[in-house]
């Protein structure tokens, strides 16, 4: 009898749930997938629902997908995991003479958006001699699979273990005057009293810029634009520049202690890597990982530890290559992103990770989901859409999903509205 009682409690458990996958399976297929813009493009949806353990719906989740920006989830990890409570701007070592100095891939020194730089501060005030020690970086300034002819477009700074200004230059022309930082890089301005707007370029393989505007123009124009970061020679060249102080080169370390200074919260760089898709950030994640772990900075060694241990767990083991996304050699299955999404939820709170995700209205996410049902990471290259994160139903259920599109044909904007119409349904329904 208790046998039997049993047997139907939980027929009564999963019968409703199995109707509901049944349900979405039919409007989804009929609706979503095998129309107009998703129709001739390949698919994979994975929408999971971690308080009970089932799968809500499932179509191509265990197929492998070039995921573009989703990727950062997966760097958004590391870095929770790694970094700790604020990021590494560099080991350093003093004695009576000198202060020794190594770069450990921070962002944010002289970066504009950020005004704390105990770095800066500490370089400006010391009355020591100042020395830069050499750090063993396998990376080169690009990622595996990067487009090299996005050299000069500022989604795509060159990567190094001391960043300056997010290795970007930072251009401001108004009428007559034009202004670059860092000053030690030349602008050559040209007038062209036929353009609309000002126009901004860099040769390929040197520093030099050129600017060409109206000179009728009275407004006040910005551009960023990724510099060669080039050797530690170059790399002393601007800190001169910007401490107006003579930096010597230390051939081997010093025999002493390395401590590490700390700089800005570590949320305070994850919040623009997710809500404003930024690549350099996200790069620069997995080397500040590297750093923290070894004292040396590889990509490539940061993913294969992640791999083999806290993502040991990944159903279907991925071929990961950079931070960012924006190597086209990632392949990454929707139901791996669904696992990594469920890691966070259960190591980090939902509240610090709903501020640092995109929510409808605010980011990537600012003309969708206006609800703000979902906190989820956009990701877009040219015939890739993909959408990965957490959904809160009408009825205050929790889901992670992922939903990466590829090879499709349509209008980026046209597949985002079809993955909108997705989730808006079940969000209203369950």
């Amino acid at each position: 009898m208790k046998r039997l009682l049993t047997v139907i409690i939980l027929a009564c458990w999963l019968l409703p749930t199995a109707a509901q996958e049944v349900a979405i399976k039919k409007w989804a297929d009929a609706e979503i997938i095998h129309k107009a813009p998703l129709e001739q493009a390949h698919v994979g949806i994975c929408i999971y629902e971690p308080a009970t353990g089932k799968y809500w719906y499932q179509y191509q989740d265990d197929k492998f997908f070039t995921p573009a920006s989703n990727t950062k989830i997966f760097a958004l990890y590391a870095g929770m995991k790694l970094l700790g409570d604020s990021l590494p701007a560099v080991r350093y070592y003093e004695n009576d003479t000198a202060l020794f100095v190594k770069g450990m891939g921070d962002p944010s020194f002289l970066h504009p958006d950020y005004a704390y730089q105990p770095l800066l501060q500490l370089l400006q005030q010391t009355k020591k001699k100042i020395y830069l020690v050499p750090v063993a970086n396998a990376n080169k300034r690009y990622g595996p699979g990067w487009a090299w002819n996005d050299y000069a477009d500022d989604y795509q700074p060159e990567l190094s273990e001391w960043p300056m200004y997010g290795n970007l230059v930072h251009i401001r022309h108004h009428q007559d005057s034009n202004i670059i930082i860092p000053s030690l890089y030349n602008l050559d301005a040209i007038t062209d009293d036929t353009l609309r707007e000002f126009i901004t370029e860099r040769d390929e393989r040197n520093n030099y810029f050129y600017l060409k505007y109206n000179p009728r123009s009275s407004a006040v124009q910005t551009a960023a634009i990724p510099f060669i970061t080039g050797s530690i020679l170059d790399l002393r060249e601007r800190l001169e520049d910007t401490l107006h102080r003579h930096i010597g080169l230390a051939v081997t370390a010093p025999k002493g202690v390395f401590r590490i200074l700390r700089s800005i919260p570590v949320d305070s760089l994850f919040i623009p890597m997710m809500q404003e898709s930024d690549n350099f950030f996200a790069e620069q994640t997995l080397m500040m990982s590297s750093a923290m772990l070894w004292d040396s900075i590889s990509t490539a060694r940061i993913i294969s530890y992640l791999l083999a241990r806290d993502l040991k767990v990944l159903p279907h083991p991925p071929q990961w290559e950079d931070g960012s996304g924006l190597s086209r050699y990632n392949l990454f299955t929707p139901r791996d992103f669904v696992t990594v999404l469920t890691l966070l939820q259960q190591q980090y709170s939902t509240q610090r990770l709903w501020y640092i995700l995109p929510t409808g209205g605010k980011g990537t996410l600012r003309n969708y989901y206006p609800q703000q049902f979902i906190h989820a990471k956009t990701g877009t290259l040219n015939g890739i859409v993909a959408l990965s994160g957490y959904l809160v139903t009408k009825k205050n259920k929790t889901l992670v999903f992922s939903v990466l599109v590829n090879n499709h044909h349509e209008s980026a904007t046209s597949v985002r509205k079809a993955i909108e119409k997705l989730l808006t349904a079940i969000w209203k329904d369950y």
